[in-house]
């Protein structure tokens, strides 16, 4: 019989106990799978979505709020802010680029933002068919948008205030779909984008209102080109400002806070803030998850060490029938590491198919674009650790098989 079919054998004999050693470590490396996933994939997309984002502009409110709500349009709006006010400071000379932003409305639960084409190049978003709004009340679907709502170009929508599935709805104005996007994995995925002018409309209820036309303009607006540079009456909901130089981030923020009536949030702040405000939870978690692998090492080790006592005169016939002291060493060592190597396995498994029902049963889980089907270095290095770990608990008793006293055991037996 060779030393894996006896271990295997050893473990069969107390199903009871291998099962729940390998539970317990299952458990810990799962939790800790579960939350590497979640967290390695949400900074990724959260620094994929604020990426080109030096600096956001908006009413004054929360910074984070006004972070949530213009990058990553999980959140409310803190308020509008002047058009005239937001044009003047994407003029001002430490402004590389200004990006309008007018929010307000959603269909079922995908926030329409009415933007400028500068905001899906941000993005590196492309069409993958029809075309871009050349109208008002003409949209293109983000990816993920046209999948869950099964849409197509051609089809039309009236959209809902507030970001509720079902909410009052602006039943006058009837949206076009005109424009399907290619997938970027970034938020755009999850958005319906038309031109501010058809958030105006939709609030205004200017039935008049037509088509986007310059024939009227003197000097257009740097941020609406379709309208009169300076117009009092017209706001937005945040501007998305790309600094020219460094200097900027030391000047702008100081400059909008204090000297008009709006606020400056910067993202790279914000977003560290968040992950501070959710890493007490995280490591709270983690603990929790290391100390049942803790737990689960503690019980492999005591389970080994009282299974010697009953095989001390199964392992002297062993040694009396030719087997050599490091058979023994090997036999013990190989058990430990075997009851972590399944514990291991099963605990990767169990934490990638727990982000599977996730994203599967939670309708809402698509927009996170959280996958399970990718495999992190973490996620090697948790399982050379555990093995390392196993084996380590599994030293002792493999040093007491290795003495074995043959003459000492079968004289008491």
């Amino acid at each position: 019989m060779t030393t894996v079919n006896l271990v295997w054998n050893y473990l069969k004999a107390k199903p009871f106990n291998t099962l729940l050693n390998i539970f317990l470590l299952a458990l810990g490396i799962a939790v800790i799978t579960i939350l590497l996933l979640f967290s390695k994939q949400l900074n990724e997309k959260i620094s994929s979505n604020s990426k080109g984002i030096d600096l956001v502009v908006g009413a004054k409110g929360s910074p984070l709020q006004l972070i949530l709500c213009s990058i990553f349009h999980v959140d409310f709006p803190t308020g509008n802010i002047k058009l005239k006010e937001a044009e003047k400071l994407s003029k001002h000379r430490l402004v590389k680029n200004a990006i309008p932003l007018a929010l307000g409305d959603s269909y079922k639960t995908f926030r329409i933002v009415g933007t400028n084409l500068s905001y899906p190049k941000l993005y590196q978003a492309e069409l993958a068919s029809g075309t871009w709004w050349n109208n008002n009340l003409e949209v293109a679907l983000g990816a993920t948008v046209a999948k869950s709502l099964k849409m197509k170009v051609g089809d039309s929508f009236t959209s809902a205030h507030g970001l509720m599935r079902e909410g009052t709805e602006h039943a006058e104005s009837l949206y076009q779909v005109t424009g399907i996007l290619k997938p970027t994995g970034s938020v755009v995925d999850n958005l319906i984008l038309t031109n501010i002018e058809s958030i105006w409309k939709v609030h205004s209820h200017d039935s008049q209102q037509g088509d986007i036309s310059q024939s009227h303009i003197v000097n257009d607006s740097p941020l609406v080109p379709t309208i009169e540079e300076g117009d009092s009456t017209k706001e937005i909901t945040s501007l998305l400002i790309k600094f020219k130089n460094p200097l900027a981030a030391l000047q702008l923020p100081r400059l909008i806070n204090e000297k008009t009536n709006m606020q400056a949030a910067s993202p790279s702040f914000e977003t560290a803030r968040l992950f501070s405000i959710l890493g007490v939870g995280v490591d709270a978690l983690m603990g929790f998850a290391y100390l049942l692998i803790f737990i689960s090492a503690l019980s492999i080790f005591i389970a080994l060490y009282n299974s010697l006592k009953e095989r001390q005169y199964d392992l002297a016939i062993m040694r009396s029938m030719g087997a050599s002291r490091g058979k023994l060493f090997a036999a013990t060592l190989l058990e430990g590491t075997l009851l972590t190597l399944l514990g291991s396995i099963m605990g990767l498994v169990l934490g990638h198919l727990a982000i599977l029902i996730f994203t599967v049963v939670l309708e809402d889980s698509q927009k996170m674009a959280i996958t399970t089907y990718v495999f992190y270095p973490e996620e090697a290095f948790l399982l050379i650790g555990s093995l390392v770990l196993g084996g380590i608990c599994s030293l002792i008793p493999s040093f007491q098989a290795y003495r074995t006293d043959i003459h000492k055991v079968l004289a008491g037996n």
